[in-house]
This record gives C-alpha cells, sequence and structure tokens, in this order.
C-alpha cells in the first residue's frame, strides 16, 4: 500500500499546475457497506502528522490576563471573551471566525460562554475550543495542533482531509498519507473492504485514484 499511494501522490504532484503558493496536499475517502446514519459508525480522529503539515496553520485563544500572555509566545492569535456573546448575535461574524481558525483553545470560564452562543456555528464544523486549564501552557498544546489533523466523516460516504503540502518531500506526504490511511482503515470493520475509493490531489490539481486497493 505504501508505493501505492506514493505513486499516486507523485502523479498528482507531477499533474498539478505550478502556484505561487504553497498547495495542500489532500486525500479523499469513499466509503462502502457502512451505515453511517449511526453515529457510532461515523469516523472521528485527530492524527498527528508524523512529518508535520508543511505550512503554519491559524490557532486561536480566548484568552485573557495572564494565559492571553503565555498564548503571546505560541503560534497563536489571540481572541477577546468579551467578544463571545457579540459574535453569538452575528452569524456572518461568527462564520467569518469559525473559517479563519483551524483550531480553537479557551480558558476554562469561557467554555458554558462559548458553547452557549458559538455553538452552533463551531459544533457543527467540529471546532469546539479544547478547554486549557490554568496550569498548561497554551503554546505547547498549538505546537502539537500545528500538525494535527481532524478526518470527519460526519454521515457522508466521502470524505476528505490534508496530509501536507507540496513544500514537503515526497517521503515526508508519504508517510503522513499512510499514517491517516492507517487509522482510518483500523476504525472499519471490515478493513480496506469497506473502502470504495481513494483519491489524492493538491490544492488546484485534479484527482489521482490510488490503484489496486483490494
Amino acid at each position: 500500500m505504501e508505493d501505492k499511494i506514493r505513486n499516486a501522490i507523485e502523479e498528482a504532484m507531477e499533474k498539478s499546475p505550478e502556484r505561487k503558493f504553497v498547495q495542500t496536499l489532500e486525500m479523499a475517502f469513499t466509503l462502502r457497506d457502512i451505515d453511517l446514519k449511526n453515529p457510532k459508525n461515523r469516523i472521528q480522529e485527530e492524527v498527528r502528522l508524523p512529518k508535520g503539515r508543511g505550512k503554519k496553520i491559524r490557532i486561536a485563544i480566548f484568552a485573557t490576563g495572564e494565559m492571553a500572555s503565555k498564548a503571546k509566545g505560541g503560534e497563536l492569535e489571540i481572541l477577546d471573551p468579551a467578544t463571545i456573546s457579540d459574535l453569538g448575535d452575528d452569524k456572518k461574524a461568527a462564520r467569518k471566525i469559525a473559517d479563519k481558525y483551524h483550531f480553537f483553545l479557551s480558558e476554562v470560564p469561557h467554555m458554558a460562554l462559548i458553547g452557549r452562543h458559538l455553538g452552533i456555528v463551531l459544533g457543527p464544523r467540529g471546532k469546539m475550543p479544547r478547554p486549557v486549564p490554568p496550569v498548561v501552557d497554551p503554546a505547547g498544546l498549538a505546537q502539537v495542533l500545528q500538525s494535527t489533523v481532524v478526518v470527519r466523516s460526519r454521515d457522508r460516504v466521502t470524505f476528505h482531509t490534508s496530509f501536507g503540502s507540496d513544500a514537503q518531500t515526497m517521503d515526508d506526504l508519504n508517510e503522513n498519507a499512510l499514517a491517516i490511511f492507517n487509522r482510518v482503515i483500523s476504525r472499519l470493520d471490515r478493513g480496506v473492504s469497506n473502502l470504495r475509493s481513494l483519491y489524492i490531489k493538491t490544492s488546484m490539481g485534479p484527482s489521482v485514484a490510488v490503484g489496486g486497493l483490494f
């Protein structure tokens, strides 16, 4: 399987038009013979990529005072908790914030307020904040999240996730893709037999099938 995925990555990179920005590499799974209406069968996994994402992602934290000061030392953007209720009243602004960041963190005392006002926007996107206790360094959490991707099927048989960027080496991309593939397959009752197809693509390039899955 390692060689098959590698071949698909190489082909996707070759067919991708050259761009002046770093493109994301994505993999798209299509499942079969699985009832995803049953929440227990859905894929919801966080995978830490062994070779990282290949580019920075945006992470925000709802914090004030000492926690905000700690966060400034990491790869975090500070959001004022005083704006939570206002964002809840402005769905357009809330959606904009939700789409701007890959992950959210929050001081523990703000979690209930976030759930009440922003849960309807962040929840369906799988972006509810991770609570950060006072003794935990938010910069450390952010560092871990910089190399973490979420693989989430919801109730759809086809779902996708990123596994790196075209700034990375082929070896790194292949190792990342295998980490995600193995995690997804481990969640399926019949393993690869529950997989109808697997495609690889760059942000702007065509999809390339991973051949010989069975």
